[in-house]
């Protein structure tokens, strides 16, 4: 499966974002969907996962309550909604693909991965 993602930018601290990731190549609903991010000098980490079905999403404690995984699979698309932001946040952002992984959140695991976006908060 090929992943395009989009929506990245610069902001405010407090302010919003959404990005989008869309799917081509394969059968989107039959993927688990995860959004992953790298900072500079740091390991790429997780940051939200969905499952196939659309029923089960994850989140680490830095996001939970901030951020909102969802996916539209009729049109082939996840979205990432990135609500107060924190200077913190600031990576490049990539979406992934692993077909129906049971909800994993490991970097190794997910075996298409799109070209990433930026997203920089100021503070």
């Amino acid at each position: 499966v090929q992943l395009q993602a989009s929506g990245g930018g610069l902001v405010q601290a407090g302010n919003s974002l959404r990005l989008s990731c869309t799917a081509s190549g394969r059968t989107f609903s039959d993927y688990d969907m995860g959004w992953f991010r790298q900072a500079p000098g740091k390991e790429r980490e997780f940051v939200a996962a969905i499952k196939w079905s659309g029923i089960g999403t994850y989140y680490p404690d830095s996001v939970k309550g901030r951020f909102t995984i969802s996916r539209d699979n009729a049109k082939n698309t996840v979205h990432l909604q990135m609500n107060s932001l924190k200077p913190e946040d600031t990576a490049v952002y990539y979406c992934a693909a692993l077909m129906r992984g049971g909800g994993s959140r490991s970097v190794a695991d997910f075996g298409s991965w799109g070209q990433g976006t930026q997203v920089t908060v100021s503070s």
